[in-house]
């Protein structure tokens, strides 16, 4: 496959993934250096990675501390450079769905802790004994989704689920 070819495809690829994180609300930018990091063959600098994907140096380097912390991505250093280089992590399939379960369960979690503070506003203002029509249709409603969210943490949360990571 010419060179050009592979170019083109790993362009359209680093573009999907940063599309893809943008869309599960992690930012674009850290979907475009996974990909990128690995599409490419070893370690890779921060220079090379915003060179590469055409970002600015903050952005590659909030990126990629977000996917190490994810544990996706590993620092590395190479003797006598100052400079971090970053390469995928070693076993990236166990990295990622760990990872996604991660910010997937904060994400439900944050979303519990709204609805709790929503359904309490809620429940104070039904305590005057005059609620209205919408007022109980919404806390019926948001007390629904509460139970929902509090299943899927449940379900993230849970020993047996934990054996499949």
């Amino acid at each position: 496959m010419p060179e050009n070819t592979t170019r083109k495809i790993k362009s359209s690829l680093i573009e999907l993934g940063g599309r893809t994180s943008q869309d599960m609300g992690m930012g674009r930018v850290v979907g475009q250096v996974l990909v990128y990091l690995y599409l490419t063959d070893g370690d890779c600098s921060l220079d090379k990675i915003e060179k590469e994907i055409q970002l600015s140096k903050a952005s590659a380097s909030i990126a990629a501390r977000q996917l190490e912390k994810l544990g996706l991505v590993k620092r590395s250093w190479k003797k006598g450079d100052r400079k971090s280089y970053y390469r995928t992590a070693d076993n990236i399939e166990t990295a990622l769905k760990n990872g996604l379960i991660s910010f997937m369960l904060q994400k439900i979690q944050t979303v519990g802790r709204e609805l709790d503070h929503a359904i309490g506003l809620l429940s104070n203002d039904s305590g005057s004994g005059q609620t209205s029509p919408e007022t109980e249709f919404v806390r019926k409603r948001l007390t629904r989704a509460k139970a929902l969210s509090d299943g899927f943490v449940g379900v993230l949360e849970n020993p047996f689920f934990k054996l499949f990571e």
